[in-house]
């Protein structure tokens, strides 16, 4: 699983080519999965202290923060990394993608549901945008697109693209009116089909 991981991230960051490809070990994200795999494992055999320890030295080094109680498919990457946080409850599928100041939060204590879940599951080959935030024991459905600055409160069909508003602050001269401009950040529009990796994710 750890080779996977190394070689999901030379495949997908197009600045790994050729001899720079060495360079993936200077890769925050791939260091924060890495210690995620420990620290999991450890959480799972119900050692006290030490998987949280791991956590909290990986965040300090990458600044990415992982639970050991979130549970991460194969072949994740984080791309860039700063600002990531995934939760204790939160389940992410195989070939997940994901951008900086990414969320995958709770809602509260207050808003806790009886079976314990307060984080998101992500299913397979799911890209997450820079700063996309889903909240909550929501669900997001294989080959989803969240793009950037996406806000998500609710579950997310298979083979969708979440898009956030645009800015109000850009210049008028750039704006284009569509049909979507007006929708609110916890709408989410449906594009079907979404092949694999068919997407590029808003950066």
């Amino acid at each position: 699983m750890f080779l996977e991981d190394l070689r999901t991230a030379c495949v997908k960051d197009p600045a790994l080519r050729g001899a720079r490809r060495v360079e993936v070990l200077l890769y925050p994200g791939l260091w924060a999965v890495w210690s995620h795999r420990v620290a999991h494992q450890l959480h799972r055999l119900r050692v006290p202290f030490v998987p949280r320890l791991l956590s909290q030295v990986a965040r300090a080094l990458t600044g990415i923060e992982i639970h050991p109680g979130a549970v991460i498919g194969r072949r994740c990457f984080i791309d860039h990394g700063m600002g990531v946080v995934i939760g204790e409850t939160a389940v992410l599928g195989d070939d997940v993608m994901l951008y900086h100041r990414v969320t995958l939060g709770g809602t509260g204590w207050w808003t806790d549901t009886s079976d314990g879940r307060r984080h998101p599951s992500v299913g397979d080959r799911v890209v997450l945008g820079v700063g996309a935030t889903v909240l909550g024991p929501v669900h997001i459905g294989h080959d989803t697109l969240v793009g950037a600055h996406s806000l998500v409160l609710r579950d997310v069909p298979a083979h969708s693209r979440v898009c956030s508003p645009m800015t109000s602050h850009q210049p008028k001269h750039l704006r284009r009116r569509t049909s979507h401009d007006s929708d609110p950040p916890l709408r989410h529009r449906v594009d079907r089909p979404h092949p694999p990796g068919g997407a590029a994710p808003l950066r």
